[in-house]
This record gives C-alpha cells, sequence and structure tokens, in this order.
C-alpha cells in the first residue's frame, strides 16, 4: 500500500486585486449608543446617533435597519421557517411559536431624524424600512438619531435571557444596526437564523445596568476605574455608588457589537506577550472552573497559531465569553456554552477564535457565501487543533471529507450559492458550508501546491483585512499566487453540485514490454491527476497530469520523488493514456492521489493492484 503524504500549513504572501474588477469601496457607520437596562423585565431603553457615509458611486435614497430581536416572536419568519423545515435546528423548533408576551424579543423605534428632520419608516418583520428626508448623494455623510427600546427574549438561538447554563443576559443582534450596502445594492435580508452581514465602522457604546451584573464583550472599556471587575488597575480601589453602573465601551474598526453580563461571572484575564489581552468571563461553577481556567493557556496558543498562519491579530482584546446555546463569533468576542469537556471546549474557542480572522475582520457576506467564512474557519480551526492539542493525527481533515462525501451522495445537496436560510434541509447547509468549504480549500492546496495555498490564505488576510471579500477575490489572490487559471474550480465547486470521479479503467500489457494504463474521469468536475505507482522492488515514482484549462502545474509535492510531467488533459476527453517503459509484471499498485486530498466521491476505483 502507499503511504500517505500530509502536507503542512505554511504562510506566504502575493497580490490581490480588487472584486468585481473596478475600483472597492464600502460604506462605514460610526455609532453612538446609550442604553439602560431593567434587569427584572428584561427590557431597555437606548439611543442611537449614527454618522453614516456613503462612500458608494450611488445616491441612496433609502436606508434599512436590522432589527433581529423580532424574529423572536410567534409567526415570525423564524419561527415558520422552523417549523416547516424537514429537520429544524432542535434548538429552535417550535419554541419560538410558543413564547409569551413577556417571554418574546423585540425591537421598537419610537423616533429617527436625518440631519435633525423626521423620516419616515416601517417595521417590516426584523427589517425597518426607511423613506429619507433627503437622499444621500455619493461621498456625503449624515447623521441619523434614533430612539429605540428592546425586551430581550428567552433565550432560544444566540441571543437571549436565562440560557439553560444560567448566563443571564446573552446581547448579540441586539440593537438597530444598519443593513449593508455594497457594489451589489441593500442587504436587508431578513433574520430567519442564519448568518449576518454588517457595515465597517466605529461603536462607542455605553451600557447601565444593575451594579452587581459583570459585563464583557466586544469593545475596550473606557472607565475601568468605575467598575472594577479585574478590568481596573492591580491595586486600584473601586467605590459603586447608586444601583446602577454605566460601562462605556469603545471599537474600533468593527461591524458588529455584542456583550454578556450576569452577576455571578469569573474573570480572568490574561496577557499574551506581543499579542492581545484575553479575557474570560464563565459562571461560577464549581463543575466547569478547572476547564476554563486549563482553556485559557490553549487559547493563547490558539491566537498566536493563527497569527503566525493567516495573519496578526490587529486588536488588542479578545473574549471568550459564556452565554449563547453553543458557540458564536462577533466582533473581538465569542460566545460559547460552557459545560463541556475540556475537548470540546477548547475546539469551539478553536473554531469561533478562527472566526476572528475569517468573517471579524474578512467580513464576507455571510448570507451569500456562508461557506468562506464557515469553511475556512473549519479548516484552520482542525489544523489549529492537531497542533494545539497535540491530537498528532495524520489525517486531521478526513472528518470535513467525510462530511462532503456523505452530502454528495445524499440527493439534498444544493450549490454553495444558495443563500444561507433557503437550503430546503438544516443538514445540508451545514454539510455545505462548513464541510464542503473546507474542502475547498484542502482541495485548492492539491491543484496549485501547499506551499502555495498557505501564500494564498497569508496574501488573502493581508489584502482583505477590514474588507467584504467575495468568492472571485479570494480566486484571483490564488490565481496570483500559483499563476494558474482557477475560475474552473470555483464555478464548479461552489455553483454547481457536480463531483469529482476519477477512476483507473484499464492496466494493459504491451507487446514491446511496456505498460499502458488508461484512466478515466467519471464526474463531472475536471481536476489535474497526480499517479503514483508503486514497484514490485518498493521503489515509488509519480507522475503528474496537469489539467490544461489551469494554463499552469504546481510544483513537485513530494521533491524526494521522482514525477515525471506528462502532456495535459483537456477536460472534454473522456480518457487519458499514459505509457510505462516498465512491465505489468513488475507493478504492484497503481494509484490516483494517495495524498486523498482531492475530493473523489468513488475512491475504490482509483487503484489497481497486482
Amino acid at each position: 500500500m502507499l503511504k500517505k503524504i500530509v502536507f503542512v500549513f505554511l504562510v506566504g504572501i502575493f497580490y490581490a486585486p480588487a472584486q468585481n474588477n473596478t475600483s472597492y469601496w464600502q460604506q462605514q457607520v460610526d455609532y453612538t449608543m446609550k442604553v439602560d437596562m431593567d434587569v427584572e423585565k428584561f427590557q431597555y431603553e437606548g439611543t442611537q446617533e449614527l454618522v453614516y457615509s456613503n462612500n458608494s458611486p450611488d445616491t441612496l435614497y433609502q436606508v434599512f435597519y436590522h432589527l433581529y430581536f423580532n424574529a423572536f416572536q410567534p409567526g415570525s419568519e423564524m419561527d415558520v421557517r422552523s417549523i416547516n423545515l424537514p429537520d429544524p435546528d432542535p434548538r429552535v423548533g417550535d419554541r419560538i411559536s410558543k413564547l409569551t408576551p413577556e417571554e418574546i424579543g423585540y425591537l421598537k423605534v419610537s423616533s429617527l431624524e436625518q440631519n435633525g428632520k423626521r423620516v419616515l419608516y416601517k417595521t417590516s418583520g426584523t427589517v425597518l424600512e426607511v423613506e429619507l428626508h433627503t437622499p444621500i448623494a455619493p461621498g456625503e455623510k449624515v447623521n441619523f438619531s434614533m430612539n429605540f427600546n428592546g425586551q430581550i427574549p428567552t433565550q432560544i438561538r444566540r441571543s437571549g435571557r436565562n440560557s439553560k447554563e444560567g448566563v443571564a443576559l446573552s446581547m448579540t443582534q441586539w440593537f438597530p444596526k444598519m443593513a449593508e450596502y455594497d457594489f451589489e445594492g441593500w442587504h436587508a435580508d431578513p433574520y430567519i437564523a442564519r448568518e449576518f452581514h454588517g457595515v465597517w465602522g466605529n461603536f462607542d457604546v455605553t451600557i447601565t445596568i444593575d451594579k452587581n451584573y459583570i459585563l464583557g464583550g466586544t469593545g475596550y472599556l473606557q472607565n475601568p476605574q468605575e467598575i472594577g471587575y479585574g478590568y481596573e488597575k492591580p491595586g486600584t480601589k473601586v467605590t459603586k455608588k447608586g444601583k446602577k453602573l454605566s460601562w462605556h465601551f469603545k471599537a474600533p474598526m468593527v461591524h458588529d457589537f455584542a456583550w454578556t453580563a450576569d452577576p455571578d461571572y469569573v474573570h480572568d484575564v490574561l496577557k499574551i506577550p506581543n499579542g492581545p489581552t484575553l479575557h474570560f468571563l464563565y459562571k461560577n461553577n464549581k463543575d466547569i472552573i478547572d476547564n476554563w481556567k486549563d482553556l485559557q493557556p490553549k487559547t493563547a496558543e490558539l491566537v498566536q497559531y493563527f497569527s503566525e498562519n493567516i495573519g496578526k491579530y490587529p486588536y488588542d482584546q479578545y473574549s471568550v465569553l459564556q452565554g449563547g446555546d453553543g458557540g458564536m463569533e462577533y466582533a473581538m468576542c465569542t460566545l460559547i456554552t460552557g459545560e463541556r469537556s475540556f475537548e470540546s471546549l477548547v475546539g469551539v474557542t478553536a473554531h469561533e477564535l478562527a472566526h476572528s480572522w475569517f468573517q471579524q475582520i474578512l467580513a464576507t457576506n455571510e448570507a451569500k457565501h456562508e461557506w468562506m467564512d464557515e469553511g475556512f474557519t473549519s479548516y484552520v480551526s482542525t489544523l489549529a487543533m492537531n497542533e494545539v492539542m497535540k491530537q498528532n493525527n495524520p489525517n486531521s481533515l478526513r472528518g470535513v471529507y467525510k462530511g462532503y462525501y456523505q452530502l454528495a451522495i445524499s440527493g439534498i445537496e444544493q450549490p454553495q450559492t444558495t443563500q444561507a436560510d433557503h437550503y430546503s434541509h438544516n443538514v445540508a447547509y451545514g454539510a455545505s458550508a462548513y464541510s464542503k468549504g473546507a474542502v475547498f480549500l484542502s482541495q485548492l492546496g492539491y491543484i496549485i501546491g501547499e506551499d502555495n495555498l498557505q501564500k494564498t490564505i497569508k496574501r488573502y488576510f493581508e489584502e482583505w483585512k477590514f474588507k467584504h471579500p467575495t468568492p472571485n477575490d479570494f480566486k484571483r489572490v490564488a490565481e496570483k499566487v500559483s499563476k494558474m487559471q482557477l475560475d474552473w474550480y470555483l464555478t464548479n465547486w461552489t455553483q454547481t453540485t457536480n463531483t469529482i470521479d476519477y477512476g483507473v479503467k484499464e492496466v494493459i500489457s504491451t507487446t514491446n514490454n511496456s505498460t499502458k494504463i488508461i484512466l478515466e474521469r467519471i464526474g463531472l468536475i475536471p481536476m489535474p491527476i497526480d499517479l503514483y505507482v508503486e514497484y514490485k522492488d518498493s521503489t515509488i515514482e509519480s507522475f503528474y497530469i496537469p489539467l490544461r484549462i489551469m494554463r499552469g502545474e504546481k510544483d513537485n509535492p513530494i521533491p524526494s520523488m521522482k514525477r515525471t510531467v506528462l502532456s495535459d488533459w483537456a477536460w472534454a476527453n473522456p480518457t487519458y493514456t499514459l505509457e510505462l517503459s516498465k512491465p505489468k509484471s513488475e507493478i504492484k499498485t497503481i494509484e490516483i492521489d494517495i495524498t486523498h486530498t482531492m475530493a473523489d466521491i468513488n475512491p475504490s476505483n482509483n487503484m489497481f493492484s497486482e
């Protein structure tokens, strides 16, 4: 049997052009918000001053805000969608339909002005539709002033109060949030359960809450001397006057703001040398404390791993917060459930932390390209876990390949271009976003070479951080790095449900004592082929068949092994024939892709064995 080759995760750089072959631009929002929480009623009053910069070439006649909490009401689109799915998320199920008026969530806007003048607006589910008083011209900045109030729903999905683990407040998607407008237009998607897209900007947020509550989340605390709980300088004496405290945070260049609060949080702090300060807030529960203490140095290792292999984490702080209903990434923080085994606790932290690169810094439109954040995150967090947890797994990505194979033969797969909320089955969404998305990256390493893949990832981060990259932007980076054409790959893998299936069709002895090998392409997706031949004297050599439409070829993935580069395989040809100078009697095995990084859905026909 041929030995499986494992490649190492490396880094490098190259250049990437702007998306859509136009000059890149993006909008900006700067929020100043003040909210007053009533922790007894789970309600809050808020004001929002928003400066909106129209950096687009278009005149805007309307704007939209997301009102996410309105999803947690009987009859909402999230409720109806969950009830009608054949395999609803068990955390949601029919729970929203059973919420009482005291348990629902809502966001209500009581007034809205543009540059001091009232505007007309209408609430439509989880979206606020605003008719502008005056159009916003290209290059113009306008001010929006808003009064709003909200009710925190019973914790069902990500947000909410009184989670199963006893966390009082998980405040995510909690404020009226300006929708994104980009080169495709407005993205005022209703909140139905899945992913997000936000406008880059600066946040200045003051949260007034019962003085017994401890907060953590997005942004840097501006008044630690008034707050305490580990935020203040060592030795500082904190005096808390009155029934409430006001926590003042600032977050530069983020596209969301989330926080948690609980009166029973333990707050630990760990400073990474030459890196960010880590905050850990978790319940004072004796059954989980040891795991949460042990999690802290592992989180530091993970930050260093991602910084080395993707790009340097650009903020001075990151917080791991017990809250929510599983794991979900937000700006400068994550919410995770905390009552887990240690391995699971590190695993969920690794995944959500990796999202700080693939979504919170490389801010793809998750509603349209969910595989770019979930898949890329799954790829890199799996590799990170293998190293940080010393799993020593020679094929740590086997699980994501298995998930993709199950999807490919399930009969319910939809193209990855499907909008995240529009999959017919939850399981199809999950496998497509996480498994197939991770395989996209891993298999790209097979196509262009592992060194080029890691150079691509590094340069992608450097070129597109704090922006909104698209699939084409990533593809163009990979093309520039590898000097190969890759549109065929992006199109086949993400816009179709075509599959890869190659086989060794025939091995024939010839009259001149050589061996003729006939390969066949059975699946619709073409690929370059690495063919390995092991002889009975235990020597191995490889034969590389470039794919013609790539217009290039990768370096030898195993430099210590003899490799012969053959003529191109034109994708339209169903078969390819090559001839070995040795007789068939000397051949032990012939195998396509011994690394198993090409996602061939039928590996049983990939090998000939004498």
